[in-house]
């Protein structure tokens, strides 16, 4: 006896044309086939490369390796564990002080406070400019000669030295990559506030609640699915740092970098395929803290 769902499964799947289904199969095939194509395909075959020694060339001229390019990195490569302390260093200061704070300027945007058109604007400039980008212009800005070293009255003969200095460079870089940032974080979070119904703070405030209480209570349990949204972005963002140091080092011993150390050794030392070796500790090192993540904000759906 057929129940009432496969009758109503059959009546849609009749109530659609051939025009429908082809339609219906070309916009989720094509973006499922690319993703498989530019996405999965390659990183895939960056894993199985990874094991390999290979100048890139020729297929026949690739010989296995085992373990060995995983062992250089992790035994007889210093440089990785500065890479990865300044990765975690950049984590840290985003999650501690940069998300932080485009939370809190979304939050006094939504409230109207005054002038927050023009801070609006303000913090959305640097967001449609790329890193890249960005690091050309403080780059101009902070060298010697530059207008930051002209306002300390700074000439060339007695610059400061910026770069150079590794008290200050990393605070500095973050510094500038915060600033794009937390515009990005403000315009995440300000979308995600206007969804979030009047009513409830009204009541909230006129119960007595303060401003952190009703940010607190109400606001960040309703903004969960952006919440999950910056979480994963600010990891993402933090582990896939590469353009900004570039455009200031051009190469990985000042300030060394995970996407760095993949990029140097993919473009200069191709042949031992330590680039790839790398690629994939940064590839575990985003997925498994994003689905663990996940999988704790989502445990009470999964139950």
């Amino acid at each position: 006896m057929k129940t009432a769902a496969t009758v109503q499964k059959k009546r849609s799947r009749r109530s659609l044309s051939k025009t429908d289904r082809f339609t219906l199969a070309t916009f989720v095939g094509i973006p499922t086939l690319l993703q498989i194509i530019l996405l999965w395909v390659p990183a895939v075959v960056t894993i199985i490369l990874s094991f390999t020694y290979w100048n890139g060339i020729r297929l026949k001229d690739i010989q296995w390796a085992g373990i060995q390019n995983y062992k250089n990195i992790f035994v007889n490569n210093p440089l990785f564990y500065q890479a990865l302390k300044n990765n975690a260093i950049w984590l840290a200061f985003f999650v501690l002080i940069a998300t932080p704070l485009g939370i809190l300027l979304a939050y006094q945007i939504d409230r109207g406070i005054k002038g927050h058109a023009f801070y609006e604007s303000i913090y959305y400039l640097p967001v449609v400019l790329s890193l890249a980008v960005i690091g050309i212009i403080w780059n101009f800005m902070l060298q010697p000669g530059g207008f930051v070293q002209g306002l300390m009255g700074r000439d060339i003969g007695n610059a400061i030295s910026i770069w150079g200095n590794e008290k200050i460079n990393t605070w500095v870089i973050l510094g500038i990559a915060s600033w794009r940032h937390i515009g990005y974080i403000m315009l995440l979070y300000l979308s995600g506030l206007k969804s979030v119904d009047p009513a409830l703070k009204e009541a909230a405030a006129i119960d007595g609640a303060t401003d952190w209480e009703i940010f607190r209570k109400i606001i960040l349990p309703t903004m969960q699915p952006v919440n999950i949204i910056i979480v994963v972005i600010t990891l993402i963002e933090s582990l896939r740092a590469f353009d900004l140091v570039y455009i200031i080092y051009g190469s990985p011993t000042i300030f060394p970098l995970l996407n760095l150390l993949v990029f140097q050794n993919f473009a200069g030392q191709g042949i031992s395929m330590k680039g790839a070796a790398y690629a994939v500790i940064l590839l575990i090192l985003c997925i498994v803290p994003i689905i663990t993540y996940l999988r704790i904000s989502f445990q009470e759906d999964l139950k």
